[in-house]
């Protein structure tokens, strides 16, 4: 059973840090790209930031450059977002995506975490 269960999301205020973590299960972890989506209320699910199955080639979006650091450790097979100088627009529940690095429609999803920045 493939499973991607994210944690490390809360509360935290303007300017302060969190990393969330993802940890994978049921697939070959080295096989997938992983990513990091967001979606705020009333917004679409935005992708935040993407690292290749090799643990290269980082990207991110645009709003999230210079905060946000994309990361995998393949010996525990998990991915972690750390996110600083945190503001109240990354308000949002981020979501864990691995991809299979050919087989494209070979996806998966974690539940998501809860990030709340206040101001």
């Amino acid at each position: 059973q493939v499973q991607l269960v994210e944690s490390g999301g809360g509360l935290v205020q303007s300017g302060g840090s969190l990393r969330l973590s993802c940890a994978a299960s049921g697939f070959t972890f080295s096989m997938h790209d992983m990513s990091w989506y967001r979606q705020a209320p009333g917004k679409e699910r935005e992708l935040v930031a993407s690292i290749t199955s090799g643990g290269g080639s980082p990207n991110y979006a645009d709003s999230v450059k210079g905060r946000f650091t994309i990361s995998t450790d393949s010996a525990k097979k998990t991915v972690y977002l750390q996110m600083n100088s945190l503001k109240p627009e990354d308000t949002a529940v981020y979501f864990c995506n691995a991809r299979h690095f050919l087989v494209r429609n070979l996806n998966y999803w974690g539940q998501g975490t809860q990030v709340t920045v206040s101001s």
